[in-house]
This record gives structure tokens, sequence and C-alpha cells, in this order.
């Protein structure tokens, strides 16, 4: 047992040494620094650097007990020296390096700070091709070029550019910054239309920046974004003054590099601030504070007033302090300065005179690396925070104009809220912040001194004349025409459209018509379009029209005409004829009327019959009730009464229907007697498809490819045509004679064809939606300007004009067939007149069979001995027949229901008296024997 106490007490004093030893703090942290030391960055980063590390050494909540010692070394932005100077740093046991300042350095140590695992702190490498992926211990205080790029990007489209010429220094810092550009512009449509790289090397070059300016000037796009170094960039600025690119219609965008020099040199000399007049400069926004304020007034004693503070000082400052912390957390974390060998630098070393194996590997610094990404810390360029893809959060910039002898403030871009006045700071309060109704950015003063924004491209002064192709028509000559005796004269509507739309543009397009096509045949306009991605047409003016596979490869103007796809075909007249009276309704709308008079009338009759004697009687009486009742209800002619509260709810009901029946009966067949009505067997396309006839198309139009690809329409089926008296016969010949069924063509044609021939109509609807413009390369500035002109020369009336000088033709009328329609005749009713004749003539003959009947009925007795005594021979025997049937013709007959009713009166007053008795027996003795009396 006492054994086993002496081992526990032994183990709990080494466990208690080690832990000492192990969270023992160095007395000084050695780290490193390599800068430019003479460039504008690299002077003010030299104080920021120092005066950071004396004020982490005179804080006692950082690093207590332990001090910063920092060596400086100048790499002079070559990568070369960079890399030997970060070498003899390895041998100084470095726990981490501020800096570097130049991409081109960046790239060359990263990969020995990955081996030696020594965390780098970059406060102005803002190259964005800095994978933390490829190089994990490189960390960016800074902000990336690919946030600056996205400014400018957001600049250029919100004036509406379309295309930028980029002018780089040709390194990683220029070429991978151009780059980000180029995909920031292509995300929002717009591109660099030409780079020009200009040799790194500080001597600056002046032939060589001519010659890149004169190229520049030949160009079309007047933006010109330019990133490169301070001197190199001034340079520029000179020479593009002395060949008046500093003036009207010219914009110029600088990165951060120009803020940087604008900061620190402020004032700059009155001949380079003379060159920079009207540029857009961007500049990496810092948020305002205390803190800030306090340190640029220390800056004014540190600098001795000799050098303004830019803000790559503030970040260099904000790296040391970042790194501080950093360590203050790895030291209370537990961690060791600690360096063991490189394996493989052991090897190299031993095999030559290199000194590799005196290069240590930071055993910490992975746990170091990661603490620095943890820390929190709000400093000189405000929250300093790292996102998961190693960059800073909320990315801002100051977006400011050179004007007169200072700068103004502009606007601000963040990647919360894009263009803005606000302060960004401001609006990361806000989680959508809604900039529709607030200014984007303040007014500019442009190069030239103009507040006019310039349009940012024209036509270059080189005497180059744009090649535009026409199609050479034979057929609808009004829309474009090649003037007769000439080669590049043309006229027609699409002509004077295009020649009005350029006329308005505030700038000469010198334009040279080409004719295409061989004069025989209307050419293929997509052949026609597709030319100008070839670079034989800089554009395509004609009755182009602007379908889906034009507009993958060609940009198009605002439509100045609509058109469509249509269905043309013959069509006649439909008479009105003697039956016309039936056509309101079709059959199943007459048979169903005809039932429900018949259902109506006997649902009546069920409900009245127990209550109403109108509806009582033989069976054959009921029957003629219910057919009189039902269809007399028609014209509303019915004298039966209904009694009954169900009767009556369902007359009203059924004589409401019954209203509503007539009155569109009626205004049916008024509009079928008074207005002219049309036919055609094929109502669209859609019964077009489905028939098997031709269809006739205008050679060169884009119909022929709808109907074969879009509708899947058989090609043997599709007829060419070429000319309007082309269509007119293949139609008047129909599909039985060799012609076709229809014609499917653009609107604007067919209007035009249907002008002068009046045959035809339009059947259906138009079932494709387009219009007409002119074709212009991808990402074209002129389709854009001509597409305004358009909009106002439709806003002005002489869109319009032109198209009534041209298309206005005397179009068929059918004023003469109207008024014969609203005129009725004779053919439109003898129908109705034949009907109501047999009507009548059945009648009378039914009539005159009953009286024939009542005439040879057989006689009494006694008439016929009193007859036999009176007329002895045949004329006194046709003279009593005549005498008869004129007397029955005369005689009131007694209906049934009154004799009916009489009997049942005589049989109740049958005792009233023998006088009354006797006399109506002599009257009825009296008829019978003198009938004709």
């Amino acid at each position: 047992m006492k054994q086993l106490w002496t081992f526990f007490f032994l183990s709990f004093l080494c466990s208690g040494l080690f832990r000492r030893t192990h969270s023992e703090k160095p007395k000084v942290v050695k780290i490193g620094s390599i800068f430019s030391f003479d460039s504008v960055i690299g002077k003010v980063a030299k104080i920021a650097i120092d005066e950071a590390v004396k004020d982490v050494n005179s804080n006692p909540d950082i690093l207590s007990g332990t001090k910063f010692s920092v060596s400086m070394q100048n790499s002079n932005c070559s990568g070369f020296m960079g890399m030997v100077e970060a070498l003899r740093f390895m041998e100084k046991d470095i726990v981490g390096i501020i800096g570097p300042q130049c991409s081109v350095v960046a790239h060359m140590i990263s990969h020995m700070a990955n081996e030696l695992r020594v965390p780098l702190l970059s406060f102005a490498v803002t190259d964005p091709v800095m994978s933390p992926l490829q190089f994990p211990y490189f960390i960016r205080t800074t902000q990336s070029d690919l946030y600056q790029m996205d400014a400018i990007a957001s600049i250029v489209d919100f004036y509406g550019w379309k295309e930028v010429i980029a002018v780089f220094v040709d390194d990683d810092f220029g070429r991978n910054g151009v780059a980000a550009l180029n995909d920031k512009l292509a995300s929002r449509r717009l591109r660099i239309t030409y780079k020009a790289g200009l040799h790194p090397d500080t001597a600056v070059n002046k032939n060589e920046i001519m010659n890149m300016l004169i190229k520049i000037m030949l160009l079309q796009p007047r933006i010109v974004v330019i990133h490169v170094y301070s001197e190199l960039g001034f340079a520029v600025f000179k020479e593009a003054k002395y060949l008046g690119m500093m003036g009207n219609g010219y914009v110029w965008i600088a990165t951060d590099w120009l803020s940087t020099n604008l900061d620190s040199s402020s004032p700059l000399p009155a001949e380079r601030l003379e060159t920079i007049q009207g540029v857009l400069v961007l500049r990496p926004h810092t948020p305002d504070s205390d803190f800030k304020r306090e340190f640029f007034k220390r800056w004014r004693k540190m600098s001795g007033a000799s050098l303004a503070l830019n803000t790559y000082g503030l970040y260099a400052y904000d790296s040391v302090m970042l790194l501080a912390r950093g360590l203050d957390k790895f030291f209370k974390d537990g961690g060791n300065i600690s360096f063991s060998n490189h394996s493989m630098l052991n090897t190299l070393g031993k095999s030559g005179n290199l000194n590799l194996e005196a290069m240590t590997v930071f055993d910490g610094g992975e746990a170091l690396l990661k603490d620095i990404l943890g820390t929190r810390m709000v400093g000189l360029t405000g929250q300093l925070q790292f996102t998961p893809d190693r960059s800073r959060t909320r990315p801002a910039y100051d977006i400011i104009n050179v004007a007169g002898t200072g700068v103004r403030q502009i606007g601000y871009w963040s990647n919360h809220s894009g263009l803005s006045t606000v302060l960004p700071e401001l609006l990361y309060t806000k989680e959508k912040p809604n900039m529709s109704t607030s200014p984007k950015l303040k007014h500019v003063i442009w190069p030239g001194e103009t507040f006019t924004k310039p349009r940012g491209w024209v036509f270059s002064n080189n005497g180059k004349e744009l090649k535009i192709g026409v199609p050479l028509r034979v057929s609808y000559k009004e829309f474009v025409s090649q003037i007769r005796g000439t080669e590049n004269m043309f006229k027609g509507f699409c002509i004077d459209v295009f020649t009005a739309a350029v006329n308005l543009l505030p700038y000469a397009v010198p334009v040279k018509f080409i004719p295409y096509g061989n004069g025989k045949e209307n050419p293929s306009y997509t052949h026609m379009v597709e030319m100008i991605t070839t670079g034989n047409f800089d554009g395509v003016v004609g009755d182009v029209a602007i379908v889906t596979n034009r507009t993958k490869i060609v940009d198009f103007t605002q439509p100045y005409a609509a058109s469509g796809l249509v269905v043309v075909a013959p069509f006649k007249k439909l008479n009105s004829g003697a039956w016309a009276f039936l056509r309101p309704f079709n059959r199943l709308m007459w048979a169903v009327t005809g039932c429900c008079f018949l259902f109506v009338g006997i649902v009546v009759w069920i409900l009245e019959h127990r209550t109403n004697d109108e509806f009582r009687g033989p069976p054959k009486r009921q029957c003629v009730t219910i057919l009189w009742f039902s269809f007399s209800t028609m014209f509303f002619a019915h004298r039966e009464n209904t009694v009954s509260t169900l009767g009556r709810l369902v007359l009203i009901i059924w004589l409401f229907v019954v209203l509503i029946i007539n009155s569109s009966y009626t205004a049916s067949l008024t509009s079928i007697l008074t207005v002219q009505q049309l036919s055609s067997p094929i109502k669209g396309i859609e019964s077009l498809r489905e028939r098997d006839d031709p269809i006739g198309y205008q050679v060169g139009s884009f119909a022929e490819s709808y109907l074969r690809n879009e509708l899947n329409i058989s090609e043997s089926r599709l007829v060419p045509l070429g000319t309007p008296e082309a269509y007119a016969k293949a139609l008047k010949d129909g599909p039985s004679k060799g012609g076709v069924a229809a014609i499917v063509d653009e609107r604007p044609y067919v209007e035009l064809f249907l002008s002068s021939n009046c045959a035809y109509r339009i059947v259906g609807q138009e079932f494709t939606k387009s219009g007409w413009g002119f074709a212009f390369p991808r990402d074209s500035p002129l389709a854009i300007d001509l597409s305004t002109a358009i909009l106002e020369l439709a806003e002005n009336g002489d869109l319009q004009r032109i198209h009534d000088k041209w298309l206005m033709k005397n179009a068929c009328t059918l004023e003469n067939a109207e008024l014969e329609s609203d005129r009725l005749h004779l053919k439109s009713f003898w129908g109705l007149f034949l009907i109501c004749g047999v009507a009548c003539l059945l009648a009378l003959f039914l009539y005159f069979v009953q009286i024939i009947r009542q005439l040879y009925k057989k006689p009494t007795d006694d008439a016929i001995a009193r007859d036999q005594q009176q007329n002895h021979d045949s004329s006194s025997m046709r003279s009593t027949r005549l005498q008869r049937f004129l007397s029955l013709m005369d005689e009131k007959e007694e209906s049934k229901h009154e004799s009916k009713k009489r009997k049942i009166d005589g049989s109740m007053n049958d005792t009233s008296g023998s006088t009354r008795s006797r006399g109506f027996d002599r009257e009825r003795s009296f008829n019978s024997v003198n009938p004709l009396d």
C-alpha cells in the first residue's frame, strides 16, 4: 500500500511539472513583415505596423508578459526577393508574417507557409484567386478584388453601358482582377470588349502606353476600367490626356490604387490632378468610429505630417492586432511556441551547402491559424471577422469622383445592398433594404466637365462603314426593294423606318447597304441573320421576324411592326335561303325545345286536371287541350286559366324560359337575315393540321420551319409560293387542281395580299406573336440606341405615317354586299309563306270535306217527298243542292259544349209548361224541314 501511494504522488508531480512547462509563455514572440518599402502602401504600412506593435506591447490585456518583436523585409514586389526574405524569416523562428503586399510575392511564399505552418496575414493582397483550399495559411485581412470588380460591374450596369475596355498590369494582380471583372460583367450580360495588358516593369514605357491607347481610340466602347500600379496608372492618364481621351464621351473607372494615392498624397500635384478629372474611383470602405478618429490624430504626430494615412495603413494596423489577439488566445488555450525540423529539408541540407536544415516547422501553426480565424474584433477598419471562405464579412467600397482640386463622395457599394447613397453600416441593420425609391448614386462630373451621362460607345473614327445586309425581295416590294439602276440603294417601309431611327441618334452612323439574294426568289432570312455571326454583316435591315432561333445568335431592336403567323383561306357567302328561319337553332335545340313544350303542357294538365274544368273532359278533348296549351305558350296566347298554385308556379317559370328562347331566336334570325355571313371549311391552324390538304408558305419565311418543326406538318404538304399572284392562283385552284387549301404567312404580308384579293380571308386566330426588328451582333449598343429611337418614332406618330405611306392600300370593301344584306328579299321568306299556304289549304280542304259530308248526309223521308213534289227535273235538283251548300256555309254550327249545355238546360226545364215545349218542338221541326230558310 505504501508503494502504491508513492507511485500516485510521483505521477502527480510529473503531470504538474509537464503542464507548467507546456503553459509557459515566452517573453518575446518574433513576427515578420514583408512589403515594398518604397511604395505608397509600404510607406504607410511601415509606420502603422510599428505603431501597432507598440500598442500591443503597451496593452496589459493582450499578451500579458510577452512582447512583440517585428522584423521587416523589403520585397520590392519581386517574387524572387520575397522568397529570399521569407526564407530568412524561417531561420529566426518566426510565428507569423504580416504581409506580403503584392500578389506575385503572395503566390510564391504561400507555398512555403503551407509547409512550415506559418500564418500569413496580408493587408494588401487583393488577388481573388488566393484560395484557402490551396493556401490554407494565407489570411486576407483586406477585401478581395472579387468584391471590387462586383462594384465596378454594378456601376456599369447602373448607367446602362454594355461594353468596357480593361487596362491592366500583366501579372497575377492584374490578370486575376480582370478575370473577376469579366465574370461579374457576364453575370449581368455585359462584357469586356478589349483587354489591354501592360508590362509590370516599374520602368514605364511611354511608347507602349501610347500604342495601347491609340488602339483603344479606334474601338467603339468608351468605358475604360484601369487596374494597374500607381506609377503606371498615372502614366496612362497622362498619355490619355495628351490624346484627348479625358474629354467628352469617355468614362474612366479606376480601382483602389488611385484612391490610395489620393488619400496618401492629398493633394496630388497639380499636373497629375489635371489628368484624372472626372474619373470614378473605388476605395475600400471603413466605418467611422472614435477609435479611427483618434488614430488619425495620432498619425499626424507619427508621420510628421509628411505622409497621409490611407486605407491600407488601417488594414496593416489591424493585421498586427489580429495576430496579437490570436496569439493571446493560443497561449490561453495552452499553446506553446516550439519548432521542429522538416524531414525533407534535413535530407536536402545534408547533400548541399544551402543550409536548409536551419528552417524549422512551427509546431503550433495549425492551432494558431484556427485561433486567428476564430478571433472577432473591432479595429480601425470596422468589424474584423471571417466567412467560411476566409473573406472578410461586410465588404463595402466608397465610390468617389475626382473633380476640381479634390474628390466627391457620390455613393457606396456593399454586397448586402448594392449601390446606395446611404452608409453601408446603416443598411446592414436591415435584413432586406428597399433601394427602389432611394437614389443609388449622386450626380457625377464626367470627363470634359459635363453632368450629362456619356453614352458609353461611339462609332470609331477610322472611317469604317457598317455593312448592313438587306434582303433582295422579289415580292411584296412595298417593304423593301432595290432601287432600279443602283447597287446599294434601297427603298420601302423597312428602309424608311431604319433611316428615320438612325436620324434620331445623336451621332452619325455610316452604313453601306449590301443586297442579299439572287433576285429570282426571296432569300432565306435565317441564313442572312447567321451571316452577322460570321462577320459578313454588321447588321441586317429588312422585314426580319424576331423568332427564337434568331435571338439566340443576334440581338434585335425594339419591334417596329407587329407580326405573327395567320391562315388565309377561300371563303363563301352563306345565303339566308328559304329555310333560314330554322338556322338560329340546331336540330338538337329544336328537338329539345319541342319536347319541353309537350312536357310542360303535360305537367300543367296533371296539376290542373282535378281542380280546373278547362282541363277536364273526354280523353280526346284533353289531348287537344294539352297540345293547344303547350304550343300556345310560345306566343303567350294560351286561354286556359290555371287555378292551382303549383300550376301557376310552373307556368310562370316556363313563360320566362319561353321569353328568353323567343328573344334569342329573334336576335339570331335578325343577324342571319341582315348581316353578311361568310364561311370556310378551314377554321384555323388546328383544323388545317387535321386535314391532309397542301399548305402554302412564302419562300424565305420562317413559316416553313415553324410548320415543319413546331407543328409537325409533313414536308410533302408544304408548297413554296413566291408572289401574291402565286398566292391567289394556288388558293383559287384548290387542292383538287394542284393548288393549296390555305396559306400560312406573316400578318403584314397577308394584309397587303388581302387588300387586292377580296375572295380570301384570314381564318382563325393569329397563332404566333412576334414582330419585325433590325438585327445586330450580340450585346451591340446600336441595337439599344435604335430601340430607343424606334420608340420615339412610335410616340411622335412618324412610324404610323411611314406605314400609311407604303402600306395603306384601297382595301376590298363590302359596302354593296352589306347594303344588299340589310335589304330583305322574298327568297329569305318563301319557305315561311309556303308553310303558311300549305296549312291554309289543308285546313280549307278538311273544312270543305266536312261540309260536303254534311251536304250528302242522308235526309229525312218527309224532306225527300217534298223535294220530289216541288222539283221534277234535274236542273231544279242542282239548284236545290247549291242552295243547301250555301246554307251550310252560312249556318252557325253549334259547338259540342253549347249543345251539351242546352240539353242540360232543356232537361231541367222539361216540366216548366207545354207552351214552351211546343214552341221548342215547332222550332226544331221548322229547322229540319226548311234548312235553307
